[in-house]
């Protein structure tokens, strides 16, 4: 009765404060954004605004701290069993709810301290995409209601930050990876507005269940979800599922869980056993409202937060313990067609229309016709890559890039202590597409296939060794696989030993071509099946000569050759 009461006092305080506050059709500019946080700093000795690194436009990333013991550092914090809760704004600054709604929350703590759960620590980024927040107008957002300003999705680079967060190319993504890496949250919620299907509600949810180890995601998709949605309920505020729309409209085939792949923040987080929520509020409700339904939903994130913070720390510790120890990872995950769900989904109709202006029919939704009806809603996601991992990777020092992310997401390393030769196994790509227009600064490769040769390589001083025995074990295998869509191989940082270095001149190579036929009884089988088989092959002298050459010791070794290798089975190596 004790925990009813309470819930129940906390609820009703702060929706009073929601109504008692200005109506919002306006948001913050950046200097005001930080003015307000560094008021609440002054005012309270619960709250510290610090700045936690930069971004790409010179500016600092500010972090801001709410604790009612005044515990402001991550260790402490951990030691004294509090649950870190991580609020994020602003990674589309065009989408500023919840910069807005995270300002009004910390005010009513701070008015009313009492409220405040002491068993938590509450972090938020006021404004993570500094660079776009700068860049205002009232254009760029064409579909959405209000406000009358806001800031540019993209950042000072024109990137997308919730685009970034395996290839971490911004100072911002940095910035934040290492606060990630310092404070090991728990929860992490992400605010965002959505764009695409007309629908009655104004909050919508993506969450992260599928993509965590099995309790942790069981515990989030049968009892932190579900409570969510009772309590935005209890305040006739009902969410729904993102709305990802199959067909041509939600009602038409359905709609599905949003894919957030490890690029995507809350992917990014699933990869660090860290429940994750994207907050999407409706683009078509007006401003004010969308403010108020991120206001009342991050409470009730801090209120299940509390609530549930031991079982949350221990679900998130025996996550952290089951990775360390997995050998087996799924990559690349589809959905299955053939499960799903029905839902109560309240929407409006699809209805067709004459366009004005180009005389064809065109779909709208009509407001004046709203419905309830139930609808399929798929969830669940298969994998279509699954790859064992070794003891450990081996990442020559000359990859740098690489081993500079590595190192800012916390990924334990040791460097060799003197050169080494090492029998490992490697992978060969044996195919690749790579898109015709660049993807947020990359040509990205997919469809990685590889085969796998053992070899003995020679390894330097200096260079790193990488053990599959931590809870960033999922992170590790993510970025260093190159057959996960998330690689850093698909990311571009390896295409060096996608190019040939050496080659051959015809009317030289033709007596050596013709010698190894005699000698290689292996190349001789497939040269004769090919010039069988293929008729181009068996007409061009280029091609022929071609493939004895790839096929010989002649051609270099480390052409294709990825150059992140494996030891599949532990080895006493030299480490520092």
């Amino acid at each position: 009765m004790k925990k009813i009461f309470l819930f129940s006092f906390v609820l009703s305080t702060f929706i009073l404060k929601a109504q008692l506050t200005p109506f919002y059709s306006k948001t913050r500019t950046y200097d005001s954004i930080i003015a307000c946080y560094k008021q609440f700093d002054k005012k309270s000795p619960m709250a510290l605004l610090k700045e936690a690194g930069t971004t790409d436009i010179g500016k600092p990333l500010h972090l801001f701290i709410l604790s009612k013991d005044q515990t402001f550092d991550a260790v402490k914090a951990k030691q004294k069993g509090k649950a870190i809760l991580l609020i994020n704004n602003g990674i589309h600054p065009g989408e500023p709810d919840g910069i807005d709604a995270s300002i009004e929350m910390v005010n009513y703590y701070l008015t009313n301290p009492d409220s405040l759960p002491a068993n938590i620590v509450i972090l938020i980024i006021p404004v993570y995409n500094v660079d776009g927040c700068l860049n205002r107008n009232n254009t760029s957002r064409a579909n959405q209601n209000g406000p009358e300003e806001y800031g540019f999705r993209g950042n000072a680079k024109n990137l997308d930050l919730n685009r970034d967060f395996i290839k971490c190319d911004a100072e911002n993504t940095k910035s934040l990876e290492k606060i990630f890496a310092e404070w090991n949250p728990d929860v992490f919620v992400d605010t965002h507005v959505s764009d695409g299907a007309d629908y009655q509600y104004t909050m919508t949810l993506i969450s992260t269940s599928s993509k965590l180890q099995h309790t942790l995601g069981t515990y989030m998709k049968e009892d932190m979800t579900p409570s969510l949605y009772k309590m935005m309920s209890s305040i006739n505020d009902e969410m729904c599922p993102y709305v990802d729309e199959i067909g041509n409209f939600p009602d038409d085939k359905g709609i599905s869980a949003f894919l957030e792949t490890p690029r995507f923040s809350t992917g990014y987080a699933g990869l660090r056993n860290c429940i994750g929520y994207v907050t999407e509020t409706h683009m078509l409700k007006n401003y004010n409202q969308r403010v108020w339904s991120t206001y009342h939903l991050l409470q009730f994130f801090i209120i299940k937060t509390s609530a549930d913070a031991k079982k949350i720390i221990k679900l998130h510790k025996s996550a952290d313990d089951w990775v360390a120890k997995q050998s087996l990872f799924d990559f690349n995950l589809v959905l299955d067609t053939s499960l799903w769900t029905e839902i109560d989904f309240k929407g409006y109709e699809a209805k067709y229309r004459k366009s004005d202006l180009s005389a064809q029919s065109v779909m709208y939704y009509d407001e004046t016709s709203p419905f309830k009806r139930k609808i399929r809603y798929y969830s669940d996601f298969i994998p279509s890559t699954v790859v064992t991992v070794p003891s450990c990777y081996i990442i020559p020092q000359v990859w740098s890039e690489v081993i500079a992310r590595l190192k800012i997401n916390g990924v334990k390393m040791s460097e060799l202590k003197k050169d080494t030769m090492l029998y490992v196994s490697c992978y060969y790509i044996t195919d690749y597409h790579t898109g015709n227009s660049p993807y947020e600064s990359h040509y990205v490769h997919s469809g990685v296939a590889v085969k796998t040769d053992h070899q003995d390589i020679q390894y330097y001083q200096g260079d790193y060794v990488v053990k599959m025995d931590q809870a960033l074990n999922a992170y590790i295998a993510t970025v260093l696989e190159p057959q996960s869509n998330d690689s850093y191989f698909c990311w571009n940082f390896f295409d060096g030993i996608l190019q040939q270095k050496e080659w051959f001149s015809d009317y030289v190579f033709e007596t050596k071509a013709d010698s190894l036929l005699k000698v290689d009884a292996s190349l001789k089988s497939g040269f004769d099946l090919k010039m069988k088989t293929d008729t181009a092959f068996a007409n061009d002298h280029w091609q022929q000569l071609s493939y004895i050459y790839r096929n010989s010791a002649y051609l270099e070794k480390t052409f294709d050759r990825y150059p992140v290798t494996r030891l599949d089975t532990p080895v006493k190596l030299p480490l520092e």
